[in-house]
């Protein structure tokens, strides 16, 4: 899984990074309000909302940034790290929200096509992808081991498409008049969001469910367990995703007959090799031994006992 083996941004950097990419979406969000103001035109406005969505995001993701270094406490022993994956969570479900309402305008369009204001908007797009390009290129490293900044990042890219696509749709309406051009490129760029969002909300609702990681098998790890010397079984097995980067166990291991002197040791064995091999390194184990070990366990959670009957 290579949990641990990323390569991380220094923080104090990549929050620097952030803070910029956010001062250079607020400073285009003003500009184009004020534009929209003095030329009086409403889809700059809109435009600059749409704008002020992504600087909204980078926010979130600063903030969650800052929340996750906070030290263990009484209150949250495992840490404040996982409140990135809801900073991701809250983007993605935003920007499904953004794809549904473009296919929502886009469908408009094509019921009652309008008239795209000239050059002005061309030009406002022009603009607002540089800015697009320029908060990518400070978000693009640290998107690759953040869920978090991944999320902000999309956002700017599903932004930068949108300007992409008016510059496109624009001159070819200034050109040749085709305005359904215009709700067919916001129908692609809707897809393209839609689809980049799902794909990637399904492992922040996993690692929000505390499910097993994805790339590595459960039951690998049970079998490299019950190969380990001295292990005559495994049950009351909690697998599950710390975060993006970790991940941890949490079982009862059953040691063989005649081995109890040497528990400490087996505990010590099965934790090296699922640091080694699968790079498991919070580790929680209750060492039964065989004579006393749990009566008729349930292999995943549980309490290890036979449950009480409810009726």
């Amino acid at each position: 899984m290579g949990h641990g083996h990323h390569h991380h941004v220094d923080a104090q950097a990549g929050d620097r990074r952030v803070f910029a990419a956010i001062a250079v979406n607020m400073g285009l969000t003003v500009a184009q309000i004020i534009g929209g103001i003095v030329s009086g035109s409403l889809s700059l406005i809109a435009d600059a909302l749409h704008n002020f969505s992504d600087a909204i995001s980078l926010i979130i993701a600063f903030c969650a940034r800052k929340i996750a270094r906070r030290p263990r406490d009484a209150d949250m022993t495992f840490g404040y790290g996982r409140v990135e994956v809801v900073a991701a969570l809250i983007n993605y479900t935003t920007l499904i929200v953004i794809g549904l309402y473009l296919l929502y305008e886009a469908a408009l369009r094509f019921a009652n096509p309008q008239d795209v204001e000239g050059w002005i908007v061309v030009v406002i797009a022009g603009i607002a992808l540089v800015v697009d390009v320029v908060t990518a290129a400070l978000t693009y490293a640290m998107s690759k081991s953040s869920v978090n900044i991944r999320a902000a990042f999309l956002h700017n890219v599903a932004d930068a498409l949108g300007s992409v696509a008016v510059i496109f749709a624009g001159t070819l309406i200034l050109l040749y008049d085709w305005r359904l051009i215009d709700p067919i490129v916001t129908v692609l760029i809707a897809g393209y969001i839609l689809w980049q969002s799902f794909h990637e909300i399904g492992p922040v609702i996993r690692i929000l469910m505390l499910g097993a990681p994805p790339d590595i098998e459960t039951e690998a790890v049970l079998d490299t367990v019950r190969g380990i010397e001295g292990v005559a079984g495994i049950h009351h097995v909690h697998f599950w995703q710390m975060n993006e980067h970790r991940a941890a166990l949490d079982a009862h291991v059953i040691i063989a007959e005649g081995r109890w002197s040497e528990a400490d040791a087996v505990k010590e064995d099965i934790k090296t090799a699922l640091a080694e091999i699968f790079d498991i390194e919070h580790t929680t184990l209750e060492l039964e031994c065989a004579q006393h070990a749990c009566h008729d366990p349930s292999e995943f959670g549980g309490r290890g006992h036979r449950e009480k009957q409810h009726g």
